[in-house]
């Protein structure tokens, strides 16, 4: 049991605000030191169990070393510093007015707006907490000036702001590509069709609740919004751009071109390009980008570090026999590992961060899921689907602190918490149908 109590443990100080990479080094340390020098007495000095619990980790640095030469994750930084560049060239503020511009006279329009420019900056940037903060600026004043529901544009915003974890290129994909260790250009094909029915029920769920009540999302007065021959082009050329650098860096991949690290680094070099375009381009620019990128990276690498250690801990104290004794005995067999493993990422995901989740939940679960033949994409897509959901569940969803940060002074936290739930059950729904009907999604299920 000495597994159970160590995974408990380190849930219970992420919960109570550790740092997770010392969290998951920590505990990791304490527990395989006394696993391998105490748990069956002390029988010599305190000093030679303890240089004897140590001998546990004498392969970490090769695991450290196997992490630093892998390929697929060298994408990490360079989409980070894509994403990074992209928010500094003003690129949210010019699609927002773009998309205003074409959409602003349908009722809920701007909210369709928002949804539509979150999933462009979700495919070209995508950066969770860049996308809420740009669209609660930019949009959600807009939004409020003429007269829109609070909690149906705060909850708008933060749908829209999280597409950036299932709609490719996602850092949630890479590392789980890494984790389940599938390729990350299938996983980026594969996420493409939910993230398109996820995108298309958000805007079918704001039309709806806007014709069902026009005092809802009501329509921007038509002479504020002429649609001229010169204001359509002007919007597509904010929408072309970036539109162009998405086709670029997923083209690449899905036609086989480059690998999801090669696309990465040439989707670094067109959001320079854009920046330049945009007239944003500088070396303090590239410098603050480059900085930013490295603290981001840094902080991903040491999670992963504590996890590989605690991971390698809990396989060693019999911790992932156990949990495969469990899962396999549960009853529905497949179906019933499948609701379990989803429940249960759905929970934690109200209280901890998708990086811990991706690193130390998933790979305690996934061999069993190769056991029972699931297929590997299928459960990546449901796995990153579900860790999506994360960023919008209260109390701890961060792209609800996100707009709080940056929300006018009449709104309140729990609009925001009310707003999004109606975004969350959508999540849920699509989640279930992707579950339930894996061949309309172009999956094998249980056939894999």
């Amino acid at each position: 049991m000495i597994g159970i109590y160590m995974f408990f443990t380190a849930l219970l100080m992420l919960l109570v605000g550790f740092p997770v990479a010392f969290t998951f080094g920590g505990v990791a340390l304490v527990f395989g030191i006394y696993s391998e020098g105490f748990a069956d007495g002390m029988e010599d000095g305190f000093i030679e169990h303890f240089i004897q619990g140590l001998g546990l980790f004498d392969m970490m640095p090769y695991r450290i070393y196997s992490i630093m030469e892998n390929t697929i994750l060298m994408a990490i930084p360079l989409f980070i510093f894509m994403g990074i560049i992209l928010q500094k060239t003003r690129l949210a503020e010019q699609l927002l007015e773009a998309m205003g511009t074409l959409f602003g006279s349908v009722r809920g329009g701007l909210a369709i707006s928002t949804i539509l420019v979150g999933a462009l900056l979700a495919a070209s940037t995508g950066v969770v907490g860049a996308s809420v903060v740009a669209m609660g600026v930019i949009s959600l004043p807009v939004m409020l000036k003429y007269g829109y529901c609070k909690k149906l544009a705060t909850g708008t915003i933060c749908a829209s702001g999280t597409l950036g974890q299932i709609i490719p290129p996602s850092i949630v994909l890479i590392i789980l590509g890494d984790v389940l260790g599938v390729a990350v250009g299938d996983l980026f094909k594969a996420a493409v069709l939910p993230g398109i029915v996820l995108v298309g029920s958000y805007i079918a769920y704001v039309l709806f609740v806007s014709y069902r009540n026009k005092d809802v999302a009501p329509a921007m007065p038509v002479e504020e919004n002429t649609v001229k021959s010169e204001e359509i082009i002007r919007a597509l050329k904010a929408i072309i751009p970036p539109l162009a650098l998405i086709i670029m860096v997923l083209g690449s991949i899905f036609a086989g071109i480059a690998t999801p690290t090669e696309s990465a680094a040439v989707g670094g070099v067109g959001a320079l390009v854009l920046s330049a375009l945009y007239k944003q381009f500088s070396l303090k620019v590239v410098k603050e980008a480059a900085l930013e990128t490295v603290k981001i990276t840094a902080m991903v690498f040491t999670i992963l570090l504590g996890a590989t250690a605690f991971s390698m801990v809990f396989t060693y104290t019999g911790g992932e026999e156990l949990v495969e004794h469990f899962m396999l005995s549960l009853p529905g067999e497949k179906w019933g590992f499948l609701v379990l493993v989803m429940l249960s990422i759905l929970i934690l995901g109200f209280f901890i961060d998708f990086v811990e989740i991706t690193f130390i939940v998933i790979p305690i679960i996934y061999p069993i899921a190769q056991m029972l033949g699931i297929d590997m994409i299928w459960f990546g897509i449901l796995i990153a689907m579900n860790l999506q959901t994360s960023f919008l569940t209260p109390p701890f969803g961060f792209a609800l602190f996100y707009l709080k940060g940056v929300a006018p002074a009449g709104v309140k936290t729990m609009d925001i918490y009310k707003g999004v739930m109606p975004f969350i059950a959508i999540q849920i729904a699509i989640l279930a149908s992707i579950v339930a009907f894996p061949e309309f999604y172009g999956f094998t299920g249980f056939g894999g």
